[in-house]
């Protein structure tokens, strides 16, 4: 059988495969050869074309979880586009991998030689590294374009978290929550930032307190207060920054990055004024329920698989998950699947979420924090 070599293949299709049941790389294969068979027609077929080389070796990823198989699925191609497309979307009508039902979804189809473009991406920023001020082109909007374009990719990490890259060399740090803040304030120009991504403060950043001047930069929402609480209960921060109520810190303008971190407080001061800032009334959530312990630590780990990917797991009450739908997707996904008890999701949660969550009859919603006050009958978990 020919192989294709790499340099040939002009794309990648990337998909992904759910089975409820436990399959194998072979069973896999054979169900993309066999329910594909003439479908497409003889020009089309996938053996034929794997035998004169235009389709390359099919790579399989098999992982199985509570009884369910998941695998990531890979074929080069050196057709064309269209061509490569209809194949692509072929594979998503296959309903049964083994003896058991499965579904397949096509990640995206990936133009193979988008990674020589991103190597003369990289190369341009080592060669604008280089040069000159005194050489640098005349035209200062490209020079700009591609000085903005060095800073988003000047993310660094720090015990595999994300961060500028003068964290270690400055003798002042800013601890934010995400990726997507570190990015933001590097388009800014602030280059000494870390985030703390994830519930837990991890114990680097907690080391890493000790030994700098820190500014806590947080969102301007409950979940900033989450996140600040967390901070001040295990790390050594001097100085608290807020976004402007109800936005987040990467939704800020360059203004409102500066102004809020000239207004920052002192940690001193600021406990004080929670000392005398009466409580307000508590959300009517169900969020002090007991929970079961092995049943919150599974819920927190799919949490952990969802970071950055802004979807969302449906998981019965078996614990076993469902579907993997975007949270845009979330109502028709919920209709379509039936009684749901728990949903997991890599988002924040407003009202309008936990009203279409409860009117759908879901017992349990774990996410990464609020975007506002929230009243819900669901057991939450989201710190």
């Amino acid at each position: 059988m020919a192989k294709l070599a790499q340099n040939f293949a002009k794309y990648s299709i990337h998909a992904r495969m759910q089975a409820k049941g436990v399959v194998e790389k072979p069973d896999i294969i054979g169900a993309i050869f066999g329910q594909t068979e003439g479908l497409l027609g003889a020009e089309l077929d996938l053996r034929e074309l794997q035998r004169t080389g235009r389709i390359g070796r099919i790579e399989v990823m098999v992982d199985t979880n509570k009884g369910m198989a998941y695998a990531e699925i890979t074929i080069p191609s050196s057709l064309d586009a269209s061509e490569t497309s209809l194949l692509a979307a072929s594979l998503e009508t296959i309903d049964k991998v083994g003896p058991c039902d499965a579904e397949i979804e096509v990640v995206k189809v990936e133009d193979v030689r988008s990674q020589k473009r991103r190597f003369v991406i990289e190369r341009a920023k080592d060669i604008l590294k280089s040069m000159s001020d005194n050489d640098l082109p005349d035209s200062q909007r490209i020079a700009e374009i591609i000085k903005e374009a060095v800073r988003t990719r000047e993310v660094s990490s720090y015990h595999g978290l994300s961060c500028g890259p003068d964290v270690m060399s400055s003798e002042e740090i800013i601890v934010v929550e995400g990726r997507a803040d570190v990015i933001t304030l590097l388009k800014n120009g602030i280059k000494n930032c870390i985030a703390i991504e994830g519930s837990k403060i991890p114990d680097a950043v907690i080391t890493l307190t000790k030994q700098k001047t820190v500014t806590a930069f947080l969102d301007g929402d409950r979940g900033g207060e989450l996140d600040m609480k967390k901070l001040l209960s295990v790390a050594e921060i001097d100085f608290i920054a807020r976004a402007d109520e109800g936005k987040e810190v990467e939704e800020l303008t360059k203004k409102e990055i500066f102004k809020a971190l000239r207004d920052r407080t002192p940690v001193s001061q600021y406990m004080e004024m929670l000392k005398d800032h009466k409580p307000q009334a508590r959300e009517s959530r169900q969020e002090d329920r007991p929970v079961d312990s092995e049943t919150k630590t599974f819920l927190n780990t799919l949490l952990e698989e969802l970071t950055g990917t802004k979807a969302a797991y449906l998981v019965s009450k078996d614990m076993q998950i469902i579907s993997k739908v975007s949270i845009s997707g979330l109502p028709e996904a919920l209709e379509e699947f039936g009684p749901v008890f728990a949903v997991v999701m890599d988002g924040k949660i407003s009202q309008d979420i936990a009203d279409m969550l409860t009117k759908h009859g879901v017992q349990f919603l774990v996410a990464g924090g609020y975007k506002e006050r929230v009243r819900t009958n669901m057991t939450v978990i989201a710190e």
